[in-house]
């Protein structure tokens, strides 16, 4: 669940969490709940579910007489979702665009041409069809439409791969594919040769051509890498 359907602790979460990514509180501030609380009209009750939320991405730990400090960056669950959204959204949008998007070119790639061994023949037709459906989104300006497409196609190869490590990391390639239609880091259609690529995937982990299927894979995160030199360098 998103802290977009949390209520208020949710509510409270959509400003604070950003805000402590973005660095406005700084590692080793100390956060007063009480005046939290008091600031974002909601009781303490609301605020401490809330802070029970940001301990558990390892932004925040409570300490007796001290109360809520924010921890160093390093220390942070920078593998959840929703922290890499908040990320995204603030100024450090460029490095950690390039972080996330090196860690997909590290992991596609070989997860692709495991899904060439071991997808079943219903995953192979579910990546066709999310194939067929960048490329029927991929011209007259569909980015959200054509998101849908992209963010199920790179679902499948990672879940058809057979490593549940792999397949949990979905949703943090699906924060990275929305981060960029969101903030703009698209080019207003995209790439064709991209397009071209993802459809050529699909193909080749239905033929079961795992060195194929890893290349062009690779082709597509090193596409990924050159977008972001023009569009976020």
């Amino acid at each position: 669940m998103t802290t977009r359907g949390r209520g208020l602790h949710g509510h409270v979460l959509e400003t604070l969490g950003p805000a402590i990514t973005a660095g406005e509180y700084p590692p080793g501030s100390v956060l007063r709940t009480d005046e939290l609380a008091q600031r974002f009209e909601v009781s303490r009750s609301v605020m401490r579910e809330a802070v029970r939320v940001l301990e558990s991405m390892h932004l925040v730990e409570s300490r007796r007489r001290v109360g809520v400090t924010v921890r160093p960056k390093a220390e942070w669950n920078v593998y959840d979702p929703e922290v890499i959204r908040w990320r995204l959204a603030g100024a450090d949008r460029p490095h950690q665009l390039r972080s996330l998007t090196v860690l997909r070119s590290a992991v596609e790639p070989v997860a692709a041409g495991l899904a060439a061994r071991h997808a079943t023949a219903e995953q192979c037709a579910e990546l066709t069809e999310c194939a067929l459906g960048m490329v029927a989104t991929s011209r007259g300006h569909q980015l959200e439409a054509y998101l849908v497409h992209d963010i199920a196609f790179h679902r499948v190869i990672l879940c058809a791969s057979g490593n549940e490590m792999f397949a949990r990391l979905g949703d943090v390639v699906a924060e990275v594919l929305a981060g960029r239609t969101h903030h703009e880091v698209m080019f207003e259609d995209p790439d064709p040769a991209a397009v071209t690529l993802h459809v050529q995937v699909a193909e080749a982990v239905r033929e079961g051509d795992a060195a194929r299927a890893e290349q062009l894979t690779r082709e597509i995160t090193v596409g990924a890498l050159q977008e972001l030199d023009i569009l976020a360098p």
